[in-house]
Formats: structure tokens, C-alpha cells, sequence
């Protein structure tokens, strides 16, 4: 079940991307388009990224877009490498008695 919720974020995170980097490549359009996207962007990585985490990146992803030329960055593909791959889980040990 973990394996599967993982993965479905990853390729929601990849279409997020998309439509953030689709937005990029349409001239005079895009700008626009991202005075919508970037706020939706960010409430959308808080809502698949929960606390603290998922508030910043929802930031980041809300400044990356907003800010032209700086749609290129996968910031919901960053956030899912960050979540799964890169962050060290606190192992918990439970010692039989």
C-alpha cells in the first residue's frame, strides 16, 4: 500500500510539473496562466505534502512559478526525491522483553 501511495504522488508530481512547464513554453500566455497556476501549485504540494515539509515546498513551488523563467524546475518532483529518497527516516527499535 505504502509503495503504491508513493508512487501515484510521484506521477501526480510529474503532471503538476507538466502543466507548470507547459505554461512556460506558450509566449505571452504563460504569464498569465502562471498568476493562476502558482498559487495553485503551492496549496497543492501543502495538500499532498503534509506539515512543515509540505508548507515550504508549497511556498517554493508558489515562488518558483510566480517568477518568470523559473518554471522550468520540477519542484513537485523535487519535493517527492526529497520526501522518498533523500530524507533518512528515524528508525524506531522495539526491544522484545
Amino acid at each position: 500500500m505504502f509503495k503504491k501511495k508513493k508512487y501515484k504522488r510521484l506521477v501526480i508530481g510529474l503532471l503538476f510539473d507538466g502543466i507548470g512547464m507547459l505554461s512556460f513554453m506558450i509566449p505571452g500566455i504563460g504569464e498569465f496562466a502562471d498568476l493562476i497556476w502558482a498559487p495553485l501549485a503551492g496549496w497543492l504540494m501543502t495538500r499532498m505534502y503534509k506539515g512543515n515539509p509540505g508548507k515550504i515546498a508549497g511556498f517554493i513551488a508558489f515562488v518558483e512559478e510566480i517568477i518568470p523563467g523559473l518554471d522550468i524546475i520540477p519542484s513537485f518532483t523535487l519535493m517527492w526525491l526529497y520526501t522518498y529518497v533523500f530524507k533518512r527516516e528515524k528508525k524506531t527499535t522495539i526491544i522484545d522483553i
